[in-house]
């Protein structure tokens, strides 16, 4: 993509084991010489005697490469003190400073805006760097890079959550080139990384694209068949139309197990107090599982007593586990394999009678057919909170064709879907080989390995993209993940 890039001409050994040799002219410093830091204890309560102000926390840096005056902050109150201390300015560096997982330690975020009631919250650290010595822009693009952010990993320390202390984020060793090149290097790359950004974002339209093509080849064959002669009947659902004659409605309730509750809650957290870091053989199934489809997932486990006395809540091969709360509805079967565990108070747990439905065909209605999604969000729009429950759920209304019919139908779909899906996966390795080429380019420049100051002069000016992820992985409720940040 960048070609003309060249190493520099002279280096020497920088004197930190883990980067070798930097450029003649740079040095190498630590943050504690480069940059102010303060660690905000400014929590997201309000209290009556404080001032109101908004507060930039754990999320906001967690998701956005730059904090920008588009992001909706929280409210919150602060003292005097604290609103004098912590109140951010253009060109700080937040950075996360404690997580449950031990990678997603020292995330960073460059400030692009301030504000008199803009403050930094807990569970952050702020970074301002010394007038003449670094460059707020070139600290950020340092602390994205992976030999660089490997210094917190490795002192990040705790057991169900990790953190850095005052003198492991002081003492992060980072090369240092003079100021007029920290800025070179932060051109250069917020050209990059525009560039690339916008390409990763042409991918995923087109993804969408594929994904919608995929949705309507599948809503038509789970209310239409795949035969285009059948006969019709009218539904008697308004928003669904006609369907195949011989096919029926039915409630999911009338297709689970009879015998024991065939759709039941995970518990809620007074049954599981305690819960273990470490694997006991017994796991706790949530939504980190139900939405990525990798039951090896997580590192939530429970002791052999407490599973004893929640057996009713376990998960076995064959059962469908849906998402009941944020990313409401999404539908996994669970596969052969599955570790002994039950789900959480999250997910819900649906045990289809296998005389009555296939599995594999009522987990591809839940996951994909429009009518169900469409109930989905009916549920969502008049429940409180905005969740699932074991009534609603049940009360689901599914369009089926006979038990053979059904397996017929899913057999055809794998072939009508199948070079959409690989469409789909060769675009995703796309996006992912060019993650990879950007993680590469940004610690070989902030390293010293290219030497980017003549492409630098020649490049126009980069307005950086947005960089908020908006593919919906494990971001499961929005409010959900600032309580758990802010706890």
């Amino acid at each position: 993509m960048i070609a003309g890039l060249n190493p520099y001409l002279d280096y020497k050994e920088s004197g930190l084991p883990w980067l070798g040799q930097v450029p003649g002219h740079w040095a190498t410093n630590r943050l504690r010489h480069t940059c102010r830091m303060l660690v905000s204890n400014v929590d997201k309560h309000s209290k009556a005697n404080e001032t109101p102000v908004r507060l930039c926390n754990y999320v906001d840096v967690y998701k956005n490469e730059r904090i920008h005056s588009a992001l909706k902050f929280m409210a919150a109150t602060a003292s005097a003190d604290e609103l004098n201390r912590f109140r951010i300015r253009l060109g700080d560096v937040l950075i996360t400073k404690d997580s449950e997982v031990w990678n997603d330690i020292g995330v960073p975020a460059l400030v692009e805006c301030e504000a008199p009631d803009l403050i930094c919250g807990y569970h952050l650290a702020m970074l301002r760097p010394r007038a003449g010595v670094l460059i707020g822009g070139y600290l950020h693009r340092a602390l994205q890079c992976q030999p660089i952010a490997a210094q917190f990993h490795v002192e990040a320390h705790g057991v169900t959550r990790y953190g850095l202390s005052h003198g492991a984020i002081q003492g992060l060793g980072i090369p240092l080139p003079p100021p007029a090149e920290q800025a070179a290097i932060v051109r250069f790359l917020d050209w990059a990384n525009g560039r690339l950004e916008r390409a990763i974002r042409a991918k995923r339209k087109v993804i969408a694209l594929l994904g919608e093509q995929k949705q309507a080849i599948i809503h038509r064959a789970v209310t239409r068949g795949l035969d285009p002669e059948v006969p019709l009947k009218p539904s008697g659902i308004p928003w669904l139309g006609d369907i195949p004659q011989h096919w029926e409605v039915r409630k999911l309730k009338h297709t689970v197990d009879s015998y024991g509750p065939g759709i039941q809650m995970g518990p809620f957290g007074s049954s599981l107090t305690d819960l273990q870091t470490s694997d006991t053989g017994f796991k706790l199934f949530g939504q980190e599982n139900t939405i990525s489809g990798d039951f090896t997932r997580g590192g939530r486990w429970i002791t052999a007593g407490q599973f004893d006395g929640l057996r009713k809540y376990e998960v076995v091969e064959g059962d469908i586990v849906l998402t009941r709360k944020g990313s409401i509805g999404k539908a996994r079967l669970v596969p052969a394999g599955v570790r002994r565990g039950i789900a959480d108070s999250d997910t819900v747990r649906v045990r289809i009678d296998g005389r009555l439905a296939s599995r594999e065909f009522i987990v591809q209605l839940l996951h994909s057919a429009t009518y169900v999604q469409r109930q989905l969000e009916a549920t969502r729009r008049g429940a409180v909170l905005g969740g699932l429950n074991t009534a609603t759920i049940g009360c689901l209304v599914l369009v089926l064709p006979p038990l053979p019919e059904q397996m017929s139908l899913l057999n055809g779909l794998r072939e009508e879907t199948k070079d959409v899906d690989a469409a789909i996966d060769r675009i995703e390795r796309e996006i992912e080989l060019l993650r990879e080429y950007r993680t590469r380019l940004v610690a070989d420049v902030v390293t010293g390995k290219l030497d980017v100051r003549e492409a630098a002069l020649h490049l126009p000016d980069e307005v950086p993209p947005d960089t908020t992820e908006d593919d919906a992985d494990l971001n499961t409720d929005p409010d959900a993940a600032d309580e758990e940040a802010a706890v």
